[in-house]
């Protein structure tokens, strides 16, 4: 890297911070856009720029959004009846992809992980309850992860949800489509078991 001008290694150092970019990929996508028209690395650089000036969390489910309110909590198409809880926008999206889903969403802004110092004051749960507490909500899915820090989380959300209203149901969670049981990892197979249902 030292054989390039510093502004090269500069930008090199800044992309190899990106998650899941290493040296040799970062001086790639530099090498990358230095070939590319100055109009076009401008409007990359513009976007960074938009993207960091304008997204915020949006005031009710804590998804990314433009606004102050996103579109899915502006859409009145969507069923409020129904809200599903996930850990990170991420997830939010994804759900969104697949189609399958047309709810609310509330994003705890992670899982609770006691051995990283994440207890349930460092999540949205405080914000979820005042949420049920002037909606109409009437059943809650559970979308965490299927680690341990999301089961755990999944579990201690049902458990303080309990006495209320609502149906409190957690999404399933088992072998993959087209998935071959015996490359299928233990805990997988656990679960694919006891969330077995009737044909």
């Amino acid at each position: 890297m030292q054989y390039y001008p510093k502004s090269v290694r500069d930008l090199i150092r800044s992309l190899s911070k990106l998650p899941g970019v290493g040296e040799k990929t970062a001086e790639r996508l530099a090498i990358h856009i230095l070939r590319q028209p100055i109009n076009e690395a401008e409007a990359l650089a513009a976007s960074i720029t938009t993207v960091k000036q304008n997204v915020r969390l949006c005031r009710r489910c804590f998804g990314l959004s433009d606004s102050d309110t996103c579109h899915i909590c502006q859409d009145p198409a969507r069923e409020e009846t129904l809200l599903c809880v996930v850990e990170q926008p991420a997830d939010m999206i994804a759900l969104e992809k697949s189609g399958a889903y047309k709810g609310l969403y509330h994003i705890l802004g992670g899982a609770l992980a006691p051995m990283e110092g994440v207890g349930p004051a460092d999540l949205r749960i405080r914000e979820l309850f005042q949420r049920l507490d002037a909606s109409v909500v009437k059943e809650i899915i559970l979308a965490t992860g299927t680690s341990v820090e999301g089961e755990s989380t999944a579990a201690y959300l049902a458990q303080q949800l309990t006495g209320r209203p609502v149906r409190i149901t957690r999404i399933a969670s088992g072998v993959p489509v087209g998935g071959d049981l015996k490359y299928v990892d233990k805990m997988t197979l656990k679960c694919a078991l006891d969330g077995r249902h009737a044909l």
